[in-house]
């Protein structure tokens, strides 16, 4: 049976047990199902059971990443019988400390974040792998004590550097709440003949695709990226793309794409090239999955981007 799991991120003082709080003073919400909370992190504001019904509340606090095991979880669970889980985790953790040791039958159900609107931008200079990490998975982001009249560009761009999905909120006081109305066009056209991506833009494209790979099926693309071929990748493809950063140096990884080409002869490893072709979503080896296969109308060799590493802002 699936155990719903609620996560609520952020750094200290953002304002995550105050939102716990009140959901579970919320009778909409609180309505006698039996409940787990993981307190991961102590903060200026204490849960108070005597406001909500705490007979059906179980806290269990969590002082160290090793208490994480699908095992002890499991059996924090059945002690209390809790139909359905919510976390309030430590900022200074990474998310998948807690994700890779859930047990195979609790289900993410929401994901949000929080984040004081007048420190957060000090935070993520600081501390950008840990904001990325809160950003990337969150359906929602909520930026708490925001003064009326206030630039909200600078977290607008800060969120949207790591997913364009996620919804912000802006909370200014109690019941006071304005979402994200910011137009954010891509820095491309989805719709034009062939999609031209330029250099500094791959990550954005890249992401794009990957998020809404059906609004790509049949589109013609034309970008430049670094040939991988080798003896393991199936005879008349190599994988093209480019180092990609989301936050700092010890997260860059490949991000590869299935390019299928005849003249693979024609081609060396690690070298530029300039790609045009057309995408098609399907299954392929080298994903083991559905994904986006490009199909070459033209591979030439080209000069490396100014900077090779792509990155979102």
């Amino acid at each position: 049976m699936e155990l719903p799991v609620y996560v609520f991120t952020g750094f200290l003082d953002s304002g995550k047990s105050t939102f716990l709080q009140s959901t579970l003073e919320d009778k909409r919400f609180n309505n006698g199902e039996r409940t787990l909370v993981l307190l991961c992190e102590e903060g200026e504001v204490e849960l108070d059971p005597a406001r909500f019904s705490g007979k059906n509340v179980t806290i269990q606090v969590i002082d160290d990443k090793t208490q994480f095991t699908p095992e002890n979880l499991t059996a924090m669970q059945k002690k209390c019988r809790a139909q359905r889980v919510m976390v309030e985790y430590n900022g200074m953790w990474l998310l998948n400390d807690f994700y890779a040791n859930m047990p195979k039958n609790w289900i993410i159900y929401q994901e949000m974040m929080f984040a004081d609107a007048n420190t957060f931008e000090a935070y993520n200079a600081n501390m950008r792998n840990l904001a990325v990490d809160k950003l990337q998975g969150a359906q929602l982001v909520v930026f708490n004590r925001a003064q009326k009249g206030f630039d909200k560009m600078a977290l607008h761009k800060i969120v949207r550097g790591v997913s364009r999905r996620v919804d912000i909120a802006y909370e200014y006081g109690e019941d006071d709440v304005e979402y994200d109305d910011i137009e954010d066009p891509l820095p491309f056209d989805k719709e034009a003949e062939v999609i031209e991506v330029e250099d500094r833009d791959f990550a954005l494209w890249y992401r794009d695709l990957s998020e809404d790979l059906e609004a790509y099926n049949g589109k013609t693309v034309r970008f430049k990226g670094q040939a991988v071929v080798e003896k393991s990748i199936p005879k008349g493809c190599f994988i093209v793309g480019r180092p990609l950063m989301t936050c700092c140096v010890d997260d860059i990884q490949f991000a590869g794409l299935v390019c299928e080409w005849p003249e693979i002869q024609g081609l060396s490893n690690r070298m530029w090239v300039q790609v045009k072709a057309t995408i098609s979503i399907r299954k392929h080896p080298c994903y083991g999955r559905v994904g986006p296969v490009l199909s070459g109308l033209m591979v030439e060799q080209t000069t490396a981007p100014e900077d090779e590493v792509a990155t979102f802002y």
